[in-house]
């Protein structure tokens, strides 16, 4: 008989439960598993099982690499809403909206979906089958609109929430544009004049045989190392990559890239309101849908992208399973510590200042009292989840402004640079040729 591992919320503790059962199919796996008195979090058969099903394809679906793009999932849970409220069967609406996907993983997956409904499975439970493509907050969010008989609420609810998450990530998105063709576009112009007109400009010097001031000779010797080496000059970035990669693959490390992250000059506190903004609409999102509380922060945890705040809604959790409330661990738990790696990376970045900015800046707490005592009241009124919305709401437009502010603050730096960079070659070239000139007249 088949053995399925599964992880679990206690219902009557709320406790994590990892722990394995055998049954025929992975939907009565599931009934078993509730009967026990569990809340299935996450559910899949044991590797040589699932090796045995991925070598039988199953007829319409096609080969699919990777996920699927958050604006295909956007788009389908609208749709989905749509006709919903239409008062279509789900079946039917499913085997629509799948016939009028393009070949990828969504269309696989709403097969897939479409034949575990057919053979008795919830629609909650035949999209945990799919974690590519349905994660566990979408998940929950359909168990909990199944078990409260509002599924079209909930997919209503789940697209609005999907939209606001796509539309502020396109204007950061959007935002970062204009500085990086900048950026990109003066490092190729300082490439060609380093490679091309510089050696020119060597040459005349070599044929004169005057002494350099320490200027030019500086530019030389910078054109010269891009003339043998510019092919390192993509490979430096990708390089950093694999190396900050490298050493979040570590807890400890990762942790402290996060914070460096979250308390960077400049990109910090947009990646620190955005971080806010995405996660109290999640634990809005899911409390209004009826999801119980300590799944909902552990959802919340687990996309929250930052270890920090994996770290602080842990907190959060734990408090709250020993009877207290959120506030008080929320702004209890929300000073970062101190971490060596995190002290690192701000050495390197802001060299000679940076150990010092870290130390008067890493105490600083990454949620602010404004959200604390939003959150205080939603408890008291018993209406948390609209304050979070509110909570959120104040974010989504702190990150508009700042990011309009950013733009407009790299725009001048960036001409600032280039025109810094262009003025040194200009004037490092021309002060050996007036020398020249002034010796030949």
């Amino acid at each position: 008989m088949p053995t399925f591992q599964f992880e679990a919320i206690d219902a009557a503790t709320g406790k994590e439960i990892r722990d394995k059962v055998e049954a025929p199919t992975e939907a009565e796996a599931q009934a078993t598993i509730r009967a026990m008195g569990y809340m299935v979090t996450k559910l899949k058969a044991q590797k040589q099982q699932q090796a045995a099903a991925a070598g039988k394809r199953k007829p319409g679906r096609t080969f699919a690499i990777g996920g699927v793009k958050s604006r295909e999932l956007t788009l389908f849970t609208r749709q989905l809403s749509i006709l919903q409220d239409a008062g279509l069967p789900i079946l039917r609406s499913l085997k629509v909206l799948a016939n009028m996907q393009k070949p990828g993983r969504l269309k696989n997956s709403l097969l897939d979906v479409c034949d575990e409904i057919e053979g008795g499975s919830t629609l909650s439970e035949a999209m945990s089958k799919s974690p590519k493509a349905f994660d566990r907050l979408y998940c929950n969010m359909i168990r909990a609109g199944e078990a409260g008989g509002a599924l079209e609420v909930i997919l209503r609810r789940l697209a609005e929430f999907m939209e606001r998450a796509q539309s502020l990530k396109r204007k950061v998105k959007g935002a970062m544009v204009y500085p990086a063709v900048v950026v990109s576009v003066a490092v190729g112009i300082l490439c060609f004049i380093m490679i091309k007109i510089v050696p020119q400009f060597k040459k005349i010097f070599d044929d004169f045989g005057s002494t350099l001031p320490p200027m030019t000779q500086v530019l030389i010797d910078i054109s010269n190392w891009v003339v043998n080496y510019w092919y390192l000059i993509p490979a430096i970035p990708f390089g950093f990559r694999l190396i900050i990669k490298g050493i979040c693959m570590i807890s400890y490390g990762r942790f402290g890239w996060d914070l460096f992250v979250l308390k960077a000059p400049i990109f910090g506190q947009l990646v620190e309101k955005n971080i806010m903004s995405r996660s109290s609409r999640t634990l809005g999102t899911l409390l209004a849908s009826g999801v119980p509380i300590l799944e909902a922060l552990n959802i919340t945890k687990e996309t929250s992208g930052n270890m920090m705040f994996e770290k602080l809604f842990q907190k959060v959790s734990d408090s709250i399973r020993d009877g207290n409330a959120i506030a008080k661990p929320l702004k209890e738990f929300a000073i970062p510590p101190f971490n060596i790696v995190a002290l690192l990376f701000w050495t390197l970045f802001c060299p000679g200042i940076g150990a010092l900015l870290y130390l008067t800046k890493y105490k600083s707490p990454v949620v602010d009292d404004l959200v604390v005592n939003m959150v205080d009241v939603g408890e008291e009124s018993g209406e948390l989840d609209t304050m979070l919305y509110k909570v959120a709401d104040t974010y989504d437009e702190e990150v508009a402004v700042l990011t309009e502010s950013l733009t407009s603050l790299m725009e001048p730096l960036l001409i600032l640079f280039l025109g810094g960079a262009v003025g040194f070659i200009v004037i490092a070239l021309f002060m050996p040729l007036i020398k020249l000139i002034t010796d030949l007249s």
